[in-house]
């Protein structure tokens, strides 16, 4: 290959065959007799807000592989190819994204080994950045997007063999309701209806369709009413308000019910706030975290290629600290629902599958029911797992195992909110105003719905310090009989007196 004298930077990337290079800004390459070169830097745009910039979406990344893989099929043995991009690091960074998503799909490369080859000779690569106003040190590397890519790929959440490139283009646009499909079957973000007609934004009826034949049976608006649930509520599609304020994120009970809400759905479930970015993207992190484990960085890449602009400034230093508490949770769920911490979900058709939309279109008898899969777990999960905060003991009746954290489980009393460690069913004499009183520790719950938020809190506070602080071989009432004396002489009573 005859080195043209404008690149400034090559390096090869399937053995006599495929190469990669940057070259002065502006620069156009002419094929020679041994060499075809071709660029995307002008058909595969990534479309800004601020001044985020890339990860090119999913639509960009298939119709790159299908360029690619079309030119070595020409291309082999006749000429070497090389895609050149220019020296601008935002174009060169897309560039060198778009080849990695090739090696790891196309080529069975590892991430890291996929990348590699960028960074010969000192290369280096700008870091993707958030849609946030101005400058943002809230970025994704080029190692967190592949990871994303396999792992995604490895979860079964798309298949370019059965992708809807079309459907894609179209969705994704404004004018064809911008949302986008995050997991198959299960989260799709779209921007926040409206009641009134006005020039980016929708009214609610325009999604019914598009969700009734997609199985989305649940809606859940992030921001401030801007149209009437009930539209979606009378036709079967089951309206939730979670409201938080823009740019901040989830509180806890939001987050819980979100949580909560997904995990006891079967459905599609539309996710908005007002542009379908920051908050949604918070909230659909969170899960794609505890339900896939997925790393923050894994998941925002994911969801970024996916609906690029997702997740905003704070909100991913949140996920980020909230990281290891969801990968706990979700063992924790994973243990209590299938009796394996392994078992993650794997969609047998991927999102914008073809083959499921015919599927859709076939009479229901003649469908053939999907077999649950289990995926097996990835080996470098396991050594970075965290010790449990308190141990499961669900094989003895005593004992009833509540994480200090975990607010998922349904309480068997009314009041409860299921705030503590292990639940004792041990009943001792305790001397309460020089009064024996026979008293089962931690029967009484730490504080009831109708307290306020701060003193839910603070007894949410000690409650994970009691769970933390107990040794090794103690009984664990011991530790929590301080908390529990001060809930016996002052029970919380509900409106009622309960």
């Amino acid at each position: 290959m005859t080195r043209n004298p404008d690149i400034l930077f090559i390096t090869e990337y399937i053995k006599n065959v495929l190469y990669f290079a940057t070259v002065r800004h502006g620069r156009t390459l002419t094929n020679s007799n041994d060499t075809h070169y071709f660029c995307v830097d002008k058909e595969l745009i990534y479309e800004n807000y601020y001044s985020d910039f890339g990860p090119l979406n999913l639509g960009c990344v298939y119709k790159y592989c299908i360029i690619l893989h079309e030119k070595l099929k020409e291309y082999l043995n006749k000429q070497v190819i090389v895609h050149y991009t220019s020296i601008d690091p935002k174009k060169k960074t897309n560039a060198a994204y778009l080849l990695g998503c090739y090696g790891v799909l196309y080529l069975s490369l590892a991430p890291k080994d996929a990348l590699k080859p960028f960074y010969t000779h000192g290369q280096v690569y700008r870091p993707f950045q958030d849609a946030s106003q101005g400058d943002s040190n809230y970025t994704i590397s080029l190692l967190d997007c592949l990871e994303a890519v396999v792992t995604a790929r490895d979860l079964g959440f798309f298949n370019f063999q059965d992708f809807d490139y079309e459907e894609y283009e179209r969705l994704d646009k404004i004018q064809g309701g911008d949302l986008n499909w995050i997991v198959p079957d299960k989260f799709l973000a779209f921007i926040g209806p409206v009641d009134r007609s006005v020039s980016l934004f929708h009214p609610p009826e325009m999604y019914i369709n598009y969700f009734q034949e997609n199985n989305v049976k649940i809606v859940i608006r992030l921001n401030k009413k801007l149209y009437d649930g009930n539209v979606f509520n009378n036709v079967g599609i089951t309206h939730y308000d979670l409201y938080f304020p823009d740019g901040t994120c989830p509180p806890r009970h939001i987050l819980l019910k979100f949580l909560q809400i997904a995990e006891d759905s079967q459905c599609g479930i539309g996710v908005h706030c007002k542009a379908g970015l920051g908050r949604t993207g918070s909230l659909i992190g969170s899960y794609l975290i505890k339900h896939y484990r997925m790393t923050a960085h894994e998941a925002i890449a994911w969801m970024r290629i996916c609906r690029p602009g997702s997740v905003i400034g704070q909100q991913q230093e949140w996920l980020e600290k909230m990281e290891p508490w969801l990968k706990k949770q979700g063992n924790l769920y994973r243990k209590r629902t299938y009796d394996n911490i392994n078992r993650l979900p794997i969609h047998e058709y991927g999102v914008y599958s073809l083959a499921q939309k015919n599927l859709r279109q076939q009479p229901v008898g003649s469908r053939k029911p999907s077999q649950p899969i289990q995926r097996p777990i990835r080996s470098d999960t396991l050594s970075t797992a965290r010790q449990q905060a308190s141990k499961t003991r669900e094989d003895e009746e005593d004992e009833i195992f509540l994480t200090s954290c975990d607010l998922t489980v349904q309480p068997k009393e009314p009041l409860t909110q299921l705030k503590g460690c292990i639940i004792k069913n041990t009943t001792i004499s305790e001397d309460i105003d020089s009064n024996n009183v026979n008293r089962t520790f931690w029967k009484k719950c730490l504080s009831c719905e109708q307290c306020i938020q701060l003193i839910n809190d603070s007894f949410w506070t000690l409650a994970i310090s009691c769970a933390k602080i107990t040794p090794a071989g103690w009984q664990y009432f011991v530790c929590c009989s301080l908390i529990d004396k001060i809930l016996i002489r002052h029970p919380r009573r509900s409106s009622n007196g309960t």
